[in-house]
């Protein structure tokens, strides 16, 4: 039944999403939620690597691992945030993005700021997720 699935919608007289997002998610009532705190760049031996590109890829790997730690999929997730401090080489991002998603997106903010909580974070990457 389509009111126990998490449906995502671009609606009619919508301007088309700029980006890989859908401009609105629905969540059935008995959905269970989860909210991750941001997750950023770490590799696996806790070093946090200089390069954006580099960041961008441990920050993907980590919320696929965060995901899986509650069996959850891209299929789950419901709303992105994205906190950047310099500019996203959007090529890039959307093809480390493709490796969670098909093309069926979640809805989707994007905000760039001075800095995040150290000094050497340079793009941090906020999950919200529901299962049904």
């Amino acid at each position: 039944m389509e009111n126990d699935k998490i449906t995502r919608r671009n609606p009619i007289g919508m301007p088309k999403p700029v980006g890989n997002y859908t401009h609105i998610t629905r969540i059935p009532r008995n959905a269970e939620l989860y909210v991750t705190s941001g997750q950023i760049g770490l590799d696996a031996n806790g070093k946090l690597p200089k390069g954006f590109h580099s960041q961008i890829t441990n920050t993907v790997k980590n919320i696929k691992q965060v995901l899986y730690s509650e069996q959850l999929t891209a299929e789950n997730i419901i709303k992105v945030n994205i906190w950047a401090t310099e500019k996203i080489d959007w090529d890039f991002l959307y093809a480390e993005w493709s490796q969670l998603f098909g093309t069926d997106y979640p809805a989707m903010t994007i905000g760039y700021i001075t800095e995040l909580g150290l000094p050497d974070i340079k793009i941090e990457i906020e999950i919200w997720a529901a299962q049904v």
